[in-house]
């Protein structure tokens, strides 16, 4: 699903936040989304998902105005935090819940959880406990599972490699790339970890001060260094 930038403007008081004249996303990459603190990573995220009114410009999903139409919300699967979960509830739940609402039956949504048992790790279903009660990282897997459930054309995951252990952040980065691969979903991931972003990642895009300022494609060694460069990785003696 193809993502075009307009024109885009945001601010908060005087002080602009993102400022995008024009980016287009194509169907089937996984764009990578990365820069400091403060660069306007969620808020192009939020802009994307219509969770923020831009002040300028606007997004569209194939050749739907995200401001102007809900018909890109069937295509869509997104996890940006915790507010995401009804965290009064169990996972099983939860997810029971989501697929009501993509008109889904509980035997497809326990079909469409499967295949994710290498992520979930025993630790998600079953457990018999409040999603408020699970770990952060447990909190995490469940937001990003909720997210698949619609089978999306367009995933958006900002931060998702946040409190997970190393074996679930191997994990994740094998299931998003074989969703990739095996639905040619356009994947958006937004991450402080450079590496696990440019091993997921067709195209990474650098912000900073709201601007993207590089626009990185093939992701190879040249890539990597240039990205290390930036953020002076592994130049301290």
């Amino acid at each position: 699903m193809e993502i075009t930038l307009n024109n885009l403007k945001k601010k908060y008081g005087e002080r602009t936040v993102l400022d995008i004249d024009s980016y287009t996303i194509h169907t089937g990459e996984i764009l990578g989304l990365v820069g400091n603190n403060g660069a306007g990573k969620t808020t192009l995220f939020r802009l994307i998902l219509d969770l923020l009114k831009a002040d300028e410009g606007n997004v569209c999903i194939g050749d739907i105005e995200v401001s102007q139409s809900e018909a890109w919300k069937d295509i869509t699967g997104a996890y940006m935090d915790e507010s995401f979960l009804i965290d009064y509830l169990t996972p099983e739940e939860y997810f029971y819940f989501v697929g009501k609402m993509c008109g889904l039956d509980k035997a497809t949504v326990d079909e469409r959880l499967a295949p994710y048992e290498r992520f979930m790790n025993g630790e998600i279903l079953g457990q018999k406990k409040l999603i408020r009660n699970f770990s952060a990282g447990n909190k995490q897997k469940t937001g990003i599972l909720a997210a698949l459930l619609n089978r999306p054309q367009l995933l958006i995951l900002d931060e998702p490699f946040n409190f997970l252990d190393p074996s679930s952040q191997s994990a994740l980065r094998h299931l998003l790339q074989a969703y990739n691969q095996e639905t040619g979903a356009t994947i958006l991931v937004s991450s402080h970890n450079l590496t696990h972003t440019i091993e997921i990642s067709t195209r990474i895009a650098l912000l900073e001060h709201g601007k993207i300022i590089r626009d990185i494609t093939p992701i190879n060694e040249d890539a990597k260094h240039e990205l290390e460069s930036y953020f002076e990785i592994g130049t301290e003696e």
